[in-house]
């Protein structure tokens, strides 16, 4: 499998969840969830619409506090931090809705995301190479000067990805990134993050496109109803009938074609 602990002896913890619940009034959003993300790969967390998935996003990225439990960041507890601090601790996110400066180009997106790196890292990094060199890498080079809003969904959640790349992330968590694209740049997705996890990021990935979860993935959760109901190898998760019955009452062929 693609960033394998064979393929990356010294495997790193880039990200620990440890117990964490979230509570919403009388509605239990996550209940005692552990995470783990390791540097080197690329972990994916799946389960039905509405299982807590982009609610455990925002609690690792400090826009929702947890009820209870802890989460660290590359080795730093991070429950007092403003996501701008978590940012800088190597962390970087897209979002289930896209989050991009519509009337921008796609590079000056891109670029966005450069400039934020430069503000605080000490380097002497050119933000418009950066820039022109994550446009090739994910596949804009055609469209760099357009404007987002004129893009399709599936080139605007590149411009999303490409923008959280040229932070130079250690952590990347990405809400559902495949939506909206069509076969060739969904493979093309699938090739960039088992590249980024060969070069030692840890890669958390919230995906519907279960085909490309069980290509890329090296290790699984799935949440349901807010808790961890099972965690493996894709091909463990998916023989697992606990999972095959939260997602369509235990037909287990039909996990495959999940949406």
């Amino acid at each position: 499998m693609p960033g394998s602990e064979a393929e990356n002896p010294v495997s790193q913890a880039k990200l620990e969840v440890e117990e964490v619940s979230v509570h919403f009034g009388g509605v239990q959003a996550l209940i005692g969830v552990t995470v783990t993300a390791m540097a080197g790969e690329v972990t994916g967390l799946i389960g039905p619409n509405g299982a807590g998935k982009t609610t455990l996003f925002n609690v690792i990225t400090g826009l929702e506090r947890p009820t209870s439990g802890r989460v660290r960041i590359a080795g730093a507890d991070v429950g007092r931090m403003p996501p701008y601090r978590r940012a800088r601790l190597g962390m970087a996110r897209t979002f289930q809705r896209l989050e991009v400066f519509g009337s921008l180009s796609a590079r000056d997106n891109i670029l966005a995301g450069a400039e934020f790196r430069k503000s605080y890292a000490r380097n002497k990094t050119n933000p418009y190479q950066v820039a022109d060199e994550i446009i090739q890498r994910v596949g804009l080079a055609a469209v760099g000067n357009s404007r987002v809003d004129a893009l399709p969904t599936g080139m605007a959640r590149l411009v999303e990805l490409g923008r959280a790349l040229a932070t130079e992330p250690q952590l990347l968590l990405l809400d559902e990134p495949g939506s909206g694209l069509v076969e060739e740049e969904s493979d093309q997705l699938g090739r960039l993050l088992v590249e980024l996890a060969g070069a030692g990021v840890a890669i958390l990935l919230v995906e519907h496109d279960v085909e490309l979860v069980m290509r890329v993935c090296d290790r699984l959760y799935v949440l349901d109803f807010g808790q961890v109901i099972s965690v493996g190898t894709p091909e463990q998760v998916q023989a697992d009938p606990a999972v095959q019955a939260a997602y369509l009452g235990a037909d287990p062929g039909l996990l495959e074609e999940v949406g």
